[in-house]
């Protein structure tokens, strides 16, 4: 009686505990820069998810990239980030973009089009790259590729 007893309070504790569907990938937003310096600039951006779980995980960047005007120009980061339980959130992303890396790329032109961006005030950002969520050992990659144009305020 006792074994069948435990045997089922742990059957009842995994059941209510169990992931039953991976956290909903909602949008990535509000991409903006945050400071502009003459030897880097600071672009940030946010990623907003709904976790239909009672139970969390972990969700980190994996090889997130930043394109300015089609050129690849920084990796963005992130500290792993705490999924909350049946709650929607957002994780923040930061990169820090060396001008040098702007100005030194020769890829089709790029320093042109650059200078034809600060002309019209206008530059194409493209954040592309996986963000990787753990719970439990399960893992699950989505996708992040959002293309968008930024006024550059002087």
């Amino acid at each position: 009686m006792k074994i069948t007893a435990y045997f089922l309070l742990l059957i009842l504790l995994i059941a209510s505990c169990s992931v039953q569907k991976e956290p909903v990938f909602i949008k990535v937003d509000n991409v903006k820069i945050v400071s502009f310096a003459s030897d880097t600039i600071k672009l940030k951006a946010a990623v907003f998810f709904e976790n239909p779980n009672a139970v969390g995980g972990v969700i980190s960047t994996d090889k997130i990239n930043i394109f300015v005007n089609g050129s690849a120009v920084a990796e963005v980061f992130s500290a792993p980030f705490k999924v909350p339980g049946n709650k929607a959130f957002s994780i923040p992303l930061m990169a820090h973009i060396p001008t040098k890396n702007i100005l030194n790329s020769d890829k089709n032109g790029v320093l042109g089009g650059l200078l034809n961006s600060l002309f019209t005030k206008k530059v194409t950002v493209q954040i592309k790259g996986n963000l990787e969520y753990v719970v439990f050992g399960f893992k699950r990659s989505f996708v992040i590729n959002k293309t968008q144009v930024i006024k550059i305020k002087l």
